[in-house]
């Protein structure tokens, strides 16, 4: 991301500043408009993402139940019905909103630190990529509780499997069983996980600036694409941790957990399936 985009989706705009309350003002400007694009990207994340998010949690953590996507996808549509597709998806609609606002607001605002408050700085990829950390590590502490209840309620398969009647039902139980802060299981796994936003800032920047070079695309096009892009390279080297992080969150309420850590949960997804059971 250039120095002066707020979000995937804003436009670049040079301006050349004569005083400081100029770059205050476009300071501000960039703020908000970070907020109203983390807003949008929720919302819309939710509706187009969450079946897929959805397929993606159950195979990670249902062991043998399902052969591969496909076989998941067919076998929650034949016995829960296409509404099973967007199980949990409650949490998300207010939660994703507020990830992705704190999240592309956070970047902005690390982006700035990293600038010395001056807009028109250009940041290199690394330090794009080491706000990006910031801002992974910031919005984990709001995303790990709206992941945890949903991801729960993702992996209620039948009547066997149900525990929750929704999501208040799911966190006043986490809360009964394990106190307020059960509801924060999985925190460290998520600042793991949401660390690797140094890879989708960091080459978001690599891809747009190859892109400016040698493209005739808008300035829109190569923020869709390199966004698009820069979000690939971050699952590549994140998923590995996400499969680690919801397994530990949807495990049961039980005194000696079946992944009391991080380094438990991985040794049991490579002994049980190898290198291949981080990317499932």
């Amino acid at each position: 991301m250039s120095a002066e985009i707020a979000s995937p989706t804003a436009p670049t705009v040079r301006v050349v500043h004569n005083s400081n309350s100029s770059v205050d003002d476009k300071s501000n400007q960039k703020r908000f408009h970070g907020f109203i694009a983390g807003v949008t990207s929720g919302v819309t994340k939710l509706v187009v993402g969450h079946p897929f998010d959805t397929v993606k949690v159950r195979m990670q953590v249902s062991g043998d139940r399902f052969r591969g996507p496909l076989h998941c996808l067919m076998e929650t549509l034949k016995k829960e019905g296409p509404r099973a597709l967007y199980k949990g998806a409650t949490p998300p609609l207010v939660g994703w909103a507020v990830m992705d606002s704190v999240m592309l607001g956070s970047l902005s605002n690390y982006r700035l630190l990293l600038q010395g408050g001056d807009p028109n700085v250009k940041l290199t990829p690394f330090w794009s990529g080491i706000a990006g950390i910031g801002a992974g590590v910031t919005v984990s502490f709001v995303a790990a509780p709206v992941e945890h209840i949903k991801a729960r309620l993702q992996v209620q398969y039948d009547a066997k499997t149900k525990l929750y009647h929704g999501p208040i039902d799911c966190a006043r139980q986490l809360v009964r069983n394990n106190g307020v802060t059960g509801l924060w299981k999985g925190l460290v796994a998520t600042l793991w996980f949401r660390s690797w936003f140094f890879m989708w800032w960091s080459s978001y920047e690599i891809y747009a600036k190859q892109m400016r070079q040698r493209t005739n695309m808008s300035e829109a096009a190569i923020n869709f694409w390199a966004g698009g892009l820069g979000a690939n390279t971050f699952w590549v080297f994140a998923f590995p941790c996400d499969v680690v992080k919801n397994k530990i969150m949807t495990q049961p309420d039980v005194k000696n957990p079946p992944f009391p850590t991080i380094v438990s949960c991985f040794k049991h997804v490579y002994r049980t399936d190898g290198l291949k059971g981080f990317y499932r």
